[in-house]
């Protein structure tokens, strides 16, 4: 009997250590067990990384408000970088992009060249590059696509306005350019298209070509330059020959050119100048007088940036080149229709 009572007592404690065991093992197995992902993790937010060259203008800073407006809408993180007018600083912003591990990087590149390496850099860690507003000189199959204003047509339109303003004069227009920062895509393609077009002409010159760097106080500089060294007030000279047309590449070198004109009382009434961005200033001294043209040069980006970034990474191609909607404003035109620029 006794032996009975033995056998029953071991069964017993065999069935509750194995029911302690399974007990443990469901617990443990609840524990370690990776819980499903939930509908916010599912719909996490697309990181992209944006690096900006700086705030040197009106257009710059609506380019940076357009594209962060878009974002919003579009429900994508920004990762954002103001470079500063510093090539460097971008070099450093694209690397810390990629140690972040963002979904897509876009950025604006200061000058054309120097951006293999990094770029090189972003495509072995699998992330897309786009470029914004300039284009620059690397390999192709390193970045993805280029969004921005068509330079060259910027350049020829500018040009037409001249060429057709001049189309009855006999003698030589002089032409002074005020360039942008040089080694930049917009620079050379703003300067070859307005080449382009006034060369089927001979009496078009173009007298000299400063660089302004697309800032105010250049232009301020510049203007200021010309003006003391010819100790006139009948226009604007250089090196003693009167200049007929300034053809600008910005607005913000424009307005500076105007705010010392204006300071030292030059009387520019016959001297075509004509300018790109159609930032709003611009467009008020068109209409005051003070401009012939200005090129629409659109920084309006946003939308199309962020459809370009949800398109490439749900891993399709997107286009090589995509130019934004531009137009032109004339002397000509009915400025009753003008509708504010917002910047």
């Amino acid at each position: 009997m006794k032996t009975n009572i033995k056998k029953i007592q071991i069964i017993s404690i065999i069935f509750f250590l194995a029911a302690v065991i399974f007990l443990s093992i469901f617990i443990v197995s609840k524990i370690v067990k990776p819980a499903a992902p939930s509908s916010d993790e599912r719909s996490e937010k697309l990181i992209l990384g944006f690096s900006q060259i700086g705030s040197e203008s009106a257009w710059r800073t609506r380019n940076t408000q357009s594209i962060f407006e878009a974002a919003s809408e579009y429900d994508i993180q920004i990762i954002f970088d103001d470079a500063q007018q510093k090539q460097e600083n971008q070099l450093k912003a694209i690397r810390s992009f990629i140690v972040y591990q963002v979904d897509v990087i876009a950025f604006v590149p200061i000058v054309e060249d120097g951006w293999d390496n990094v770029l090189q850099e972003a495509k072995d860690a699998g992330i897309p590059v786009i470029l914004v507003d300039r284009q620059i000189n690397a390999d192709p199959s390193l970045y993805a696509g280029f969004l921005g204003e068509d330079g060259l047509e910027e350049g020829r339109r500018a040009a037409r306005f001249l060429v057709n303003k001049c189309r009855n004069r006999k003698d030589t227009v002089s032409i002074y350019e005020m360039a942008g920062t040089e080694n930049s895509s917009v620079v050379r393609d703003r300067a070859k298209g307005f080449r382009e077009i006034i060369s089927t002409d001979p009496k078009f010159q173009i007298i000299h070509s400063e660089d302004g760097d697309f800032l105010r106080s250049r232009g301020k500089e510049i203007a200021e330059k010309l003006i003391t060294n010819s100790f006139k007030k009948d226009g604007l000279y250089f090196e003693g020959q009167k200049i007929d047309a300034v053809y600008s590449h910005n607005d913000s070198m424009t307005l500076g050119m105007l705010d010392t004109i204006d300071y030292y009382g030059v009387r520019t009434k016959d001297t075509i100048i004509i300018s790109v961005d159609a930032e709003q200033k611009s467009i008020d001294a068109l209409t005051e007088g003070k401009l012939n043209c200005v090129v629409e040069c659109n920084p309006n980006l946003g939308s199309m940036l962020m459809a370009l970034v949800k398109q490439i990474a749900m891993g399709e191609s997107i286009p090589r080149v995509t130019y934004n909607y531009e137009t032109v404003f004339t002397e000509d035109d009915d400025f009753s229709t003008y509708e504010p620029r917002g910047y």
